[in-house]
């Protein structure tokens, strides 16, 4: 029989020539297990995914409930599905009263092509903003606002109008004007290493775009639903986005995204044209149960109150001469060792070891850390013990 190692390789379409290749029999809290039995701890959460852990109780009980009620029933926003409703009625509570509209997507990646149209279609303009080493998706239009050249020159021509500044410069901030119809941000860069700007920067950018009628769009893909140490990073900026983008940690595992906006803006979508963005499986009711029991959750046990501590316990843990700093906001941090091999070969030893860590796309010299949200003090000191020695044994 061949074996699903090679089916992998012969049928699915791969992104590399060198994918990590291990297969996965089962995965649960924060653990996945080989064919062979294997436990490897998951500290990436796949790339800040599973924020509850694999397999939640609660949410796979929303997942059967549901998949026992109904699936997909009708392209979005036509039949009035409880699930996208009482999501959707969760979703605003966690934000301030004037962000009231929900849009469902699939993905983090659609989530900001719908923020992008929205803002072109509000403002009637159709020039975008973004930054350097920003990362917001890889279809066209997020694409076209990713800050990396590196992996934008081989779909070239993309949209046009995009331009990029410095991420926290507010001496660049005089480029947004009255042809800008948004400016997207990360509030804090994920795969530029874990990079923050501070509510200084931010405060002037919101009212730089204030003034301009510029929309700010926050692309909270990787820093919501709880994992900086509150459920929402504009929470701890103090300030509040036109349009709000979400998605990874949103479906506790399940393929969900959203963006969310006002009655105001998010109303321009329904006409000239009317059907002003359409997808077929956005909402799809059982993401959106597995949404709603994610979010249930972290709220219940205070999981985005809890991950600050939870990430100055690994600060105080990982400490060693390779490391030259550590950056973060609760569960999401970057461990910075200033060498892009030894940032190779440590990963390679902790899964050796039994952990499964990364790096980033536009910071190779940094480790990434985005460990479930549910992880233990155990755990933390297994991982941190795990990640010394395989930094010590790649140091040598």
């Amino acid at each position: 029989m061949i074996s699903h190692r090679s089916l992998f390789l012969r049928h699915l379409a791969q992104t590399s020539d060198t994918p990590l290749a291990i297969e996965i029999e089962k995965a649960s809290g924060v653990y996945l297990y080989t064919k062979e039995g294997k436990a490897i701890l998951d500290m990436i959460s796949g790339i800040a995914v599973s924020n509850i852990g694999h397999c939640h109780p609660a949410v796979v009980k929303a997942v059967q409930q549901q998949s026992e009620t109904y699936m997909h029933l009708m392209v979005y926003g036509e039949l009035i599905q409880s699930p996208q409703v009482l999501l959707a009625e969760a979703l605003c509570k966690t934000l301030p009263s004037d962000m009231d509209r929900v849009y469902f997507v699939n993905s983090g990646s659609e989530a900001v092509e719908g923020a992008l149209k929205l803002a072109k279609r509000f403002t009637g303009r159709r020039n975008l903003i973004s930054c350097y080493n920003a990362y917001h998706g890889s279809s066209h239009g997020s694409l076209s606002v990713m800050g990396n050249e590196f992996f934008k020159q081989a779909f070239r021509p993309l949209l046009p109008g995009v331009s990029h500044i410095r991420f926290g410069e507010v001496k660049d901030l005089h480029l947004i004007n009255e042809q800008t119809a948004a400016f997207i941000i990360e509030p804090i860069q994920g795969e530029a290493g874990i990079v923050s700007a501070g509510s200084i920067y931010f405060k002037a950018l919101h009212k730089r775009c204030k003034e301009t009628g510029c929309l700010l769009i926050f692309d909270e893909i990787q820093s919501g639903f709880g994992r900086t140490g509150r459920f929402w990073y504009l929470e701890q900026l103090g300030i509040t986005p036109d349009i709000l983008v979400c998605a990874k940690g949103m479906g506790g595992g399940m393929p969900i995204g959203a963006f969310i906006s006002s009655n105001e803006i998010m109303s321009s979508l329904t006409h000239d044209p009317f059907l002003g963005h359409i997808t077929t499986f956005g909402g799809h009711p059982v993401s959106c149960a597995a949404s709603l029991a994610t979010l249930k959750t972290i709220l219940a046990d205070e999981l985005h109150l809890k991950a600050a501590a939870k990430g100055d316990a690994f600060c105080k843990r990982l400490i060693h001469p390779a490391i030259l700093e550590i950056r973060g906001a609760g569960l999401l941090m970057a461990i910075e060792l200033g060498d892009a091999g030894l940032v190779q070969r440590t990963i390679a030893r902790a899964l050796e070891k039994g952990l499964l860590t990364d790096w980033f796309l536009f910071k190779d010299t940094a480790l990434r850390l985005a460990p479930p949200l549910t992880i233990t003090d155990e755990e933390i000191e297994k991982a941190c013990t795990i990640l010394l020695e395989s930094l010590s044994e790649a140091s040598s």
